[in-house]
């Protein structure tokens, strides 16, 4: 048996006056995944536990099975494990943004999306200037580093950056243990930053500096049971953002690195589906993650929202569904982790749309007229727990 997921991350959404009532999933045309939903299974499922924060690590978690209330440790260790970085049993790894600050306010989580090339060479910098025989900082891609802290910090209340733009400092800072050193530490590096010569070149571009840096998602080493001790399947997940890599390698899964796959609206959405493609000749389950729908969500653009959703079902789903007909026995899931509301430009905790196809045993006329929220409601099949999904799809 082969298993395929697809998860367009931040695809679900909330109704809008501008698309006529509509969602942007309901808006835009998908026949490929319309037609999944009335062959397949469909409903909705929490991926995101009661009290627990709305996020992709948390919502991929329950996806691939792991109950977050028992195995989340943080978003930072886990793309530390995507970054083959060893932690410690004390150290603390951080999730590390370069954003875009006036000096007051939080103006840009993403520091325009500088590119990898350029932020190494600032996130280099700041480790040379602020790293130290405890802290080091290490590069990642476009805006998404990492800080690994020895004996770091763990009673502390942090803030996702993407969830408080146009915030001004003081009211979205770190809380708790050693926040003077962090404050202190995110002002320092704006001191750094903010006339670098690669900033200079951008404000003349008319692009946001990659001014300053935001520590977030801190926690120790993360412990998974590996997805074939649970589930007897050798998997490989594809993704262009570090911690859906880290999360699948720290379930002994394997990473698939895809040419032009970039973790934003501009990512080749046929390479990533030709990879997964190919990946499940090889494999017995295959996690294919797409970022952009999140990205547009964030961005509050419902027409760049639409335009993801659509490249996603003409140039992925149906060519996962096209080799999976080359399969004898196969089974697909179909479901954001998550919604990020053009309205509100971060995620939510609501129940997300999923479909299963072929469809589950028992749940063969939960079927719907095409693939979009209120669809998936109106079956009526809802999972409350996000970790008990994976225990449907592989049984």
């Amino acid at each position: 048996m082969k298993y395929i997921v697809i998860v367009p991350d931040g695809m679900s959404d909330y109704p809008l006056d501008d698309l006529d009532g509509q969602t942007p999933l309901q808006a835009a045309e998908t026949p490929n995944m319309d037609g999944l939903a009335r062959a397949g299974t469909v409903g909705t499922v929490t991926t995101i536990p009661e009290d627990m924060p709305p996020g992709s690590d948390i919502a991929n978690l329950s996806i691939l099975g792991y109950d977050p209330t028992r195995y989340y440790s943080g978003r930072g260790p886990l793309e530390a494990v995507a970054m083959d970085i060893n932690l410690e049993e004390r150290d603390v790894a951080f999730r590390c943004n370069l954003i875009t600050s006036d000096g007051k306010r939080l103006v840009d989580f993403a520091a325009g999306h500088v590119p990898t090339e350029d932020a190494r060479q600032l996130i280099e910098l700041i480790d040379s200037k602020l790293g130290s025989g405890t802290r080091k900082f290490f590069p990642g891609v476009s805006y998404r580093h990492l800080l690994v802290w020895a004996d770091g910090p763990m009673d502390l209340e942090t803030t996702p950056p993407h969830d408080v733009v146009g915030s001004p400092l003081p009211d979205v800072f770190p809380v708790g243990e050693r926040d003077d050193a962090i404050r202190q530490m995110i002002y320092d590096s704006m001191e750094l930053l903010d006339e670098h010569e690669i900033n200079a070149r951008r404000r003349g571009e008319g692009l946001n500096p990659a001014n300053m840096i935001w520590p977030w998602g801190h926690g120790r080493r993360p412990n998974l049971p590996s997805l074939f001790s649970t589930y007897g399947l050798q998997g490989a997940t594809i993704s262009a953002v570090d911690l859906i890599k880290g999360i699948g390698k720290a379930a002994g899964m394997r990473h698939i690195e895809v040419p032009g796959a970039t973790g934003y609206l501009d990512t080749d959405y046929a390479a990533k589906a030709q990879y997964a493609a190919a990946a499940l000749h090889e494999y017995d389950f295959v996690y294919l993650h797409i970022e952009a729908p999140d990205e547009a969500g964030h961005l509050g653009d419902v027409e760049e929202k639409i335009r993801a959703i659509e490249q996603i079902d003409a140039r992925v789903v149906s060519r996962i569904v096209a080799e999976l007909d080359t399969l004898d026995a196969h089974r697909l899931l179909l479901l954001p982790d998550h919604a990020t509301p053009i309205s509100v430009r971060t995620h939510v905790a609501d129940p997300v749309p999923f479909v299963v196809v072929p469809a589950l045993p028992g749940h063969q006329d939960r079927r719907a007229g095409g693939f979009f929220e209120e669809a998936a409601r109106s079956t009526g099949l809802h999972v409350g727990f996000g970790h008990e999904l994976m225990e449907l799809f592989v049984a």
